[in-house]
C-alpha cells in the first residue's frame, strides 16, 4: 500500500480574528473586521469578534488541544494592529509578548509554528487614512510590518505565509462588498489584488535579503472547475475559471505576470507590471498554499440544469468570466452551500503541480461547515468526520499515486469561531466551542483525524 511520507506535514489551522477576541487588550488597535462588525446588518445575528473564543487569554488550553491531536503543525495568523495599532507606527511591545508566549508553547509541545501573517483583519487607521489596499501606501506599511514580525519570531518560525485568500480580499472586499470594507465595483477587485501581490513582493524582498533562515510561501484559494463535457469549449472553460481564480492571485508569484486570459480579456483595467516589479514577484513563493473546499462543473453555455446562480463561486468577476458553473444532484452539500467532492481536490492539486511545475504545495485549508448548535449534536458530526477522511484519502491518491509535490496537510479549522459574516452559526471546527461558557469539547472528526494522523505515521516509509 502506498504511503505518506515520513516527513509529512499534518496540522490544523486558524484565524487570529477568527478566535482571539481581547479586541482592546493590551494596546491592540482597530481592524477593518472589527469595525465591520458594528455595521447592523452586516453579520448574522449582529455578532461580533470581540470575545470570539478568546484564545488571546486561553492560548494555553487551546495548545494543549492542538498537542493532543497529534498533529505536528500549527497554522495560525497574526493579528497586524496588535503588534502596530494604526497599522504604521509605534510596536505594541504587548503584542510581540502574546505571540512569544503562543510560539514558545507550541515548540514546546512539540508543534511547529506556520505564521500567515494577513488573514484580513487590517489595521483600520489604514483603511481609513490611506483607503486600504487600494493605497501604496498599505503596501510599503506592510512590507515593514512583516520585517517587523521577521525580526520578532524568526528565530523559531522557519514557515511563512503572506498572505490568505487574496482572492477574498479583492472580490469580497472590494468587488461584492460582503466582506470588510465592503465596497462594490467592477475595477477595484483587481486594483487591490495588484496591491496585495505587491506587498507580498517586497516583504519576500525583506525576508530573503535579511539574515531570516526558512522557506516563504502564499496561501491562495481555490475551488475546482471540471469541465461539462469534453466538448472543446468547456474544457477551456475551465480552465479559464481555474486561472481567473488561482492563476490570478498565484501566476504572478511564480511567473512574474499575469495568466494571458486575463491580460487579453480586461485590458486596461487589469494593472501592469513595471519590468522590475515582475521581476521581484517572479519566484517570490518557495511554495504554494491552497485553501480549497468545493468543485463545480464549468461550461460555454448554459447547462440544463443545476446551474449555479450567475456571481455565485466564479472566481474573480463572474462577469469577466465567459462560462457558466454547475452541479452534480447526487453531490452532498455542506450547510455553506458547498459540495463535498474529493476526486475534484485530487485533481485541483494534480492541476497546482502541473502548472506550477512541481513546486511544493501545502494544503493549509480544508473542511467544512455543519450548522448544528446543541452540543451534542455538533460534537457527534459524523459529516465532518467523513469529510476528513474522504478528502486525505484524494490528498493520498495524488501523493503518492500521481506524484505531486504536497508537503502538508492543514485542517480546517481547529474549533467552532467566528466566521465572518456567518457569524457564530457555522461550525468549522474539530472543536466544539460553547459561546457562552467558552467550554471546548472534541468532536467526533477531531478523533477521526487523529485517527487518519497515527494511521499515516505508523505506515510512513
Amino acid at each position: 500500500m502506498k504511503v505518506f511520507p515520513k516527513d509529512f506535514t499534518w496540522g490544523v489551522a486558524t484565524s487570529a480574528h477568527q478566535i482571539e477576541g481581547a479586541h482592546t487588550a493590551d494596546g491592540k488597535g482597530p481592524s477593518t473586521w472589527d469595525a465591520y462588525c458594528q455595521i447592523p446588518g452586516k453579520i448574522n445575528n449582529g455578532d461580533t469578534s470581540a470575545i470570539a473564543c478568546d484564545h488571546y487569554n486561553r492560548y494555553a488550553e487551546d495548545i494543549k488541544l492542538i498537542s493532543d491531536l497529534g498533529v505536528t503543525a500549527y497554522r495560525f495568523s497574526i493579528c497586524w494592529s496588535r503588534i502596530l495599532p494604526d497599522g504604521k507606527g509605534v510596536i505594541n511591545q504587548a503584542g510581540i509578548d502574546f505571540y512569544n508566549r503562543l510560539i514558545d508553547g507550541l515548540i514546546a509541545k512539540g508543534v511547529t509554528p506556520y505564521v500567515t501573517l494577513y488573514h484580513w483583519d487590517l489595521p483600520l487607521a489604514l483603511q481609513m487614512e490611506n483607503d486600504g489596499w487600494l493605497s501604496e501606501t498599505t503596501v510599503q506599511a506592510f512590507a515593514r510590518y512583516a520585517e517587523i514580525c521577521f525580526q520578532a519570531f524568526g528565530d523559531r518560525v522557519k514557515h511563512w505565509m503572506t498572505f490568505n485568500e487574496n482572492w477574498c480580499t479583492a472580490v469580497l472586499g472590494h468587488g461584492t462588498g460582503v466582506f470588510a470594507p465592503g465596497r462594490v465595483s467592477q475595477t477595484e477587485p483587481y486594483l487591490v489584488g495588484h496591491n496585495l501581490l505587491l506587498a507580498h513582493a517586497y516583504a519576500v524582498k525583506k525576508f530573503r535579503t535579511g539574515s531570516y533562515q526558512g522557506v516563504i510561501g502564499i496561501a491562495n484559494n481555490c475551488d475546482f472547475r471540471e469541465p461539462l463535457s469534453n466538448s472543446p469549449e468547456d474544457i477551456a472553460a475551465a480552465q479559464e475559471s481555474l486561472e481567473f481564480f488561482y492563476g490570478w492571485l498565484t501566476d504572478p508569484v511564480v511567473f512574474g505576470h499575469y495568466p494571458a486570459i486575463m491580460r487579453e480579456r480586461l485590458g486596461t483595467r487589469l494593472p501592469e507590471f513595471t519590468a522590475e516589479e515582475s521581476e521581484l514577484l517572479k519566484g517570490s513563493a518557495d511554495f504554494l498554499g491552497l485553501n480549497h473546499y468545493t468543485t463545480h462543473y464549468a461550461s460555454r453555455q448554459a447547462p440544463a440544469q443545476n446551474a449555479v446562480a450567475p456571481g455565485d463561486g466564479n472566481g474573480g468577476m463572474s462577469e469577466d468570466q465567459h462560462l457558466y458553473l454547475s452541479s452534480d444532484p447526487a453531490w452532498p452539500v455542506t450547510s455553506m452551500g458547498w459540495f463535498v467532492v474529493p476526486w475534484g481536490f485530487r485533481k485541483m492539486l494534480n492541476w497546482i503541480h502541473q502548472r506550477y511545475n512541481g513546486l511544493p504545495i501545502y494544503v493549509t485549508e480544508n473542511g467544512t461547515a455543519i450548522t448544528a448548535n446543541g452540543v451534542d449534536e455538533a460534537i457527534d458530526d459524523q459529516e465532518r468526520a467523513y469529510f476528513v477522511s474522504e478528502y486525505t484519502q484524494a490528498l493520498k491518491q495524488a501523493v503518492t499515486e500521481d506524484g505531486v509535490n504536497v508537503q502538508g496537510y492543514f485542517a480546517w479549522t481547529l474549533m467552532d469561531n467566528f466566521e465572518w459574516c456567518q457569524g457564530y452559526n457555522m461550525r468549522f471546527g474539530l472543536i466544539y466551542c460553547d459561546f457562552d461558557s467558552l467550554k471546548r469539547t472534541p468532536k467526533t472528526s477531531y478523533y477521526a483525524y487523529q485517527s487518519i494522523i497515527n494511521e499515516s505515521r505508523n505506515s510512513t516509509q
